[in-house]
């Protein structure tokens, strides 16, 4: 009976990381149609803080939005850039001459 009861209870532990990473997968191919910067880094696997540089320095198509806090909105970042993004990467630096 011992046995039996071992794989059952190792079955529940697969069943339960499958869920796990199944909502996981619904999180991350959930469209929505503008994203925060902290939305569009989880998604792109990088730091909040860099999305936000390349919104700022037009390394990426970005709106600011009003926020309510302070003069300055937060970046919002349309989900059309972020497919743009994933195909094609950043925008050349408009600081850098076209060679």
């Amino acid at each position: 009976m011992d046995a039996l009861a071992e794989a059952v209870e190792g079955v529940i532990q697969r069943l339960d990381q499958i869920e796990r990473t199944l909502a996981m997968l619904v999180e991350q191919r959930r469209v929505q149609d503008w994203y925060s910067t902290g939305d569009f880094a989880r998604i792109v696997g990088r730091a909040e803080f860099t999305v936000r540089e390349w919104c700022r320095h037009r390394r990426i198509f970005a709106e600011k939005r009003d926020a309510g806090r302070g003069e300055c909105g937060e970046w919002k970042i349309s989900h059309a850039e972020l497919v743009r993004y994933q195909s094609h990467g950043l925008l050349p630096d408009p600081k850098l001459p076209i060679s």
